[in-house]
C-alpha cells in the first residue's frame, strides 16, 4: 500500500539525497529528460542572481525562480489535481492487479493440474515484490527522478502482465507475477511523493485522502471484476485485461505528468548552468550535502530501514501492527471464496461482489479522514503550524476498535443459516478500520522521524508487504483444521491484543520518541529546519517590502 502523501515525507528525501551526472548509459530516457526539463527559459537562469560567487569554494546556489515552470508547487490547481488523479489510478491499479488474479484461480488450477496453495502463489509473490521493489526504486528515484522510474517499472509492469496472460506453465506464471509486483511497486512508493510535490502542508489534506483511497480500493474492486471476467472469459483474458489497465495508465502518465521531484530538477538546473557558462553552480538543496555515489545509496536504502525497524520500538510494533491488517485484507482474498463459493455455493463472479462491504468501508474512512484532516490543520494553524505527531493517532484509536469488531463479526455470522449480507456489513467495519489506523499511524510514523522517514516507511513496506504474502499460503488450511469461525476469529484476536498500541503512544509517546535514537535526532534536524524555514520567511518578507518600496519611489 502506498503511504500517504506527507509535506515530511517530500522533505525526508532531502537529506539523502546525493549528486549524480547525467551519463550516455540512461540513453532510453533522453527524451523523458527533454520533457523533464519543460518549457525553460536558459538565458532566462543563466542571468539570474544567484548567492555565491560561481567558485568552488563558494559556488552559486540555485534555486526556483518566481513562477518557474519546474516547480510543481506553482502549478494551476487543475494541473494538480489531473497528475493527482492519474498517480491514484496508476497505484489503484497496482493493487488491482494483485487481488483481481483470485477471480481465476479456479480456472488456473484446472489449466495446470495444479493445488489451491500453488495458484494462490500467485496472489503472494505478486505482493511479495511490493517488499523488494521500494528498497530500489524510492532511492533510484531520488537519483533520477520520480518520472523515469516510473517510466521504466510501469512499462515493466504491463510487459510482465502480458507476460503472464501468455504463460504456458505454473513455474512461468508465478516468476512473472512476481516480478509485475516489484517492479509494479513503484507508485506505492513513489505516486504519494509526486502529489507531496505539488500542494502545500494546508492543501495537502484533501489530495492526501483521495488518494490514500485507491490502494485500499484496488485490493477490494479487484475480486469483483476479476471474478466476473474470470467466469466468462478465463483467466487469460483476466490477465490481459490488467495488462491492458497498466498500458493505458503508462502511456497517459508519460505524456501528461513531468517530472515534480526539486532536488532532481535543482540538481539538473545546476548541471547545465555550469556547462553554460563555466562557473560553478550547484542545488540549494544539496548545499552542505556529501557527495554520495550510487551505491552508498543504495547501501542506506537497503540497510537503514532494518536498522530502524529492529532498534526503534515505535516502528517495530506499529509495523507489526500495520502488518497484521494487512496480512488479514489479503488472506480475506482466500477466506471469502471459501466462505460465499464453498459454504453457499456461490459463483467466482457473485462471489466477488462480497468484496463490497470493505469497498464501502475503505469508502466510509476516505470521508472520515478528510474531516479530520480538517480539523488537524485548523488546530495546528492555532498552535504555530505544527502539532506534535501524537495528534495524528485519533484516528488510529478509533479504528483499532472497529477492525477486531469487523473481523469477530465476520467470523461468527458466516453460518449458511444466517442471512449472506449480514457478515458482509460486517466486512464494512473491517474495511473502515483498517484505512483509518493505516493512514494515521503511517502519518505519525512520518511525523515523528521526518528526515528519515523514507527509510521508515520502507521497513514498514517491506514488513506488511511479507504478511500479505505468507497469510493468503496458510488460510485455507487453517479454515479446513479450526472451521470457518475460529478461522477467522484468528486475525481478530491478533488485532484485539493490537488494540492498546495508539492509545499507548498516545500518551506516552513524546517520552519515548525522547529515548529513541533516530525519533529524538530527527526532532532536533526538524527543529533547525524551522529556523531555516523562518529565516527564510523572514527575508522573502524583507524582498517584499524592499520590492514595494521601489515600485511606489518609481510611481512616484
Amino acid at each position: 500500500m502506498a503511504p500517504p502523501p506527507s509535506p515530511s515525507s517530500s522533505s525526508t528525501t532531502i537529506a539523502d539525497v546525493s549528486e549524480i551526472e547525467e551519463t550516455t548509459s540512461f540513453r532510453p530516457f533522453q527524451w523523458a529528460k527533454a520533457r523533464v526539463r519543460g518549457p525553460i527559459d536558459e538565458e532566462k537562469f543563466s542571468e539570474h542572481k544567484y548567492v555565491g560567487e560561481g567558485t568552488e569554494s563558494n559556488p552559486f546556489l540555485v534555486k526556483f525562480l518566481p513562477n518557474d515552470p519546474q516547480d510543481a508547487m506553482t502549478f494551476a490547481p487543475w494541473r494538480k489535481w489531473m497528475i493527482t488523479i492519474l498517480q491514484a489510478i496508476a497505484t489503484l491499479a497496482v493493487t488491482f492487479v494483485s487481488s483481481a488474479y483470485t477471480g481465476g484461480i479456479r480456472e488456473i488450477i484446472r489449466a495446470f493440474d495444479v493445488s489451491q496453495e500453488v495458484a494462490t502463489l500467485g496472489v503472494s509473490l505478486f505482493v511479495l515484490g511490493f517488499a523488494v521493489g521500494p528498497l530500489l526504486w524510492a532511492p533510484l528515484s531520488e537519483l533520477y527522478g520520480r518520472q523515469k522510474v516510473f517510466i521504466f517499472t510501469y512499462f515493466a509492469l504491463t510487459a510482465f502482465n502480458v507476460g503472464a496472460a501468455c504463460a504456458q506453465t505454473m513455474p512461468t506464471l508465478l516468476v512473472l507475477r512476481f516480478l509485475a509486483g516489484a517492479f509494479g511497486s513503484s507508485p506505492l512508493t513513489n505516486a504519494g511523493g509526486v502529489i507531496a510535490d505539488m500542494f502545500s502542508h494546508t492543501e495537502l489534506g484533501l489530495a492526501g485522502s483521495l488518494f490514500g483511497l485507491a490502494p485500499f480500493l484496488g485490493p477490494a474492486i479487484g475480486p469483483i471484476v476479476g471474478g466476473f471476467l474470470g467466469e466468462t472469459e478465463g483467466w487469460r483474458w483476466l490477465l490481459g485485461l490488467m495488462a491492458i489497465f497498466t498500458g493505458v495508465f503508462w502511456i497517459l502518465i508519460t505524456l501528461l505528468v513531468p517530472e515534480t521531484y526539486a532536488p532532481y530538477l535543482l540538481r539538473q538546473r545546476a548541471q547545465m548552468l555550469s556547462e553554460r557558462t563555466g562557473r560553478v553552480y550547484i542545488s540549494l538543496l544539496d548545499a552542505g550535502q556529501p557527495p554520495k555515489s550510487i551505491s552508498s545509496q543504495l547501501k542506506v536504502a537497503l540497510t537503514r530501514p532494518w536498522i530502524l525497524l529492529f532498534k526503534e520500538p515505535i516502528v517495530l510494533l506499529l509495523s507489526i501492527y500495520i502488518a497484521i491488517i494487512y496480512g488479514t485484507l489479503y488472506m480475506c482474498f482466500a477466506a471469502f471464496p471459501i466462505v460465499f463459493q464453498v459454504g453457499r455455493g456461490w459463483s467466482p463472479g457473485i462471489g466477488g461482489l462480497a468484496f463490497i462491504g470493505t469497498a464501502v468501508g475503505v469508502s466510509l474512512a476516505t470521508l472520515t479522514a478528510i474531516f479530520e484532516n480538517k480539523r488537524y490543520v485548523r488546530l495546528a494553524a492555532a498552535k504555530g503550524g505544527m502539532l506534535d505527531p501524537e495528534a495524528r493517532l485519533r484516528l488510529a484509536m478509533l479504528g483499532s476498535i472497529f477492525i477486531p469488531i469487523g473481523l469477530f463479526w465476520f467470523a461468527w455470522t458466516t453460518y449458511p443459516s444466517i442471512h449472506w449480507a449480514v457478515p458482509i456489513v460486517g466486512s464494512v467495519f473491517f474495511g473502515l478500520g483498517l484505512v483509518l489506523v493505516f493512514l494515521s499511524l503511517l502519518n505519525y510514523l512520518i511525523d515523528s522521524y521526518v528526515v528519515f522517514a523514507a527509510s521508515v516507511l520502507a521497513a514498514n513496506s517491506v514488513l506488511r508487504s511479507l504478511f500479505g504474502a505468507a497469510f493468503p499460503l496458510f488460510t485455507p488450511h487453517m479454515y479446513e483444521n479450526l472451521g470457518v469461525q475460529w478461522a477467522g476469529s484468528v486475525p481478530a484476536f491478533l488485532a484485539l491484543a493490537c488494540v492498546p498500541f495508539p492509545f499507548l503512544f498516545y500518551k506516552y509517546g513524546r517520552r519515548i520518541r525522547l529515548k529513541c535514537q533516530y525519533a529524538s535526532e530527527a526532532v532536533q534536524i526538524l527543529q533547525k529546519m524551522r529556523a531555516q524555514h523562518a529565516a527564510a520567511m523572514q527575508e522573502q518578507s524583507v524582498l517584499q517590502d524592499q520590492e514595494t518600496g521601489r515600485t511606489r519611489s518609481n510611481s512616484n
